[in-house]
């Protein structure tokens, strides 16, 4: 009896480490360069499963296609209409601040996003195999958005900078 009065404490720590880790928060290591300059390959992160998306928060989803996960930025939101043209890209045709982008971000003829639909690029606009390779994402693909750095140590903390958009919403 005294042995399972010592095992049960321990027994407790690993099912709710388990519970946080599967639906809650959990490790993402990143794999290529996509995201370059914003995250390196190697870098370890903390994906949050339950929070709501915005524009420009880094999310990871699982890519159908290509059957492997993928860490991407957010650009358009369900709803509105988004364009890529001479580099430049619109959300319902006004041009935003792409200060993100490594290298030139390649056109994309304007799509206008369905309700449960994300438009995602990579910060590394030359070599990212995102929305403009395989269409808008659903909802339900979005595993959750990225949001501490823990490795490499000189770069710890919160991997998300918030920009405030104007007169962007529909």
């Amino acid at each position: 009896m005294k042995v399972i009065k010592e095992v049960i404490p321990y027994i407790v720590i690993v099912v709710v480490v388990v519970l946080i880790r599967t639906f809650i928060i959990t490790p993402v290591r990143v794999d290529g360069d996509s995201m370059k300059n914003t995250l390196k390959n190697g870098d370890i992160l903390l994906l949050y499963k339950l929070s709501s998306i915005d524009r420009f928060d880094i999310i990871v989803l699982d890519e159908e296609k290509d059957n492997e996960k993928i860490i991407k930025r957010v650009i358009g939101l369900p709803g509105e209409t988004v364009a890529i043209k001479k580099g430049k890209i619109y959300i319902n045709d006004k041009e935003i601040d792409d200060e993100y982008a490594y290298g030139e971000t390649s056109d994309y003829n304007k799509v206008t996003l369905r309700d449960d639909e994300y438009f995602i690029l990579g910060d590394n606009r030359l070599i990212s195999k995102d929305s403009r390779y395989f269409g808008p994402i659903k909802d339900n693909e979005i595993k959750g958005k990225i949001v501490f750095r823990l490795f490499p140590f000189t770069k710890i903390g919160i991997a998300q900078v918030d920009i405030i958009l104007s007169d962007v919403s529909s």
